[in-house]
């Protein structure tokens, strides 16, 4: 049984765990668009 097997046997029995994982996916994201617009400051 392969890793990718697994975890498709895991989000089987846990459908609740998809929209966790594709919250968090969306969380981090942002935050490291947001980190780099806070850090592209140009000028004194």
């Amino acid at each position: 049984m392969s890793d990718d097997t697994s975890m498709q046997d895991y989000l089987a029995q846990h459908p609740r765990m998809i929209g966790v994982l594709f919250t968090l996916f969306v969380l981090l994201s942002q935050t490291g668009t947001v980190a780099a617009g806070i850090s592209s400051q140009v000028g004194p």
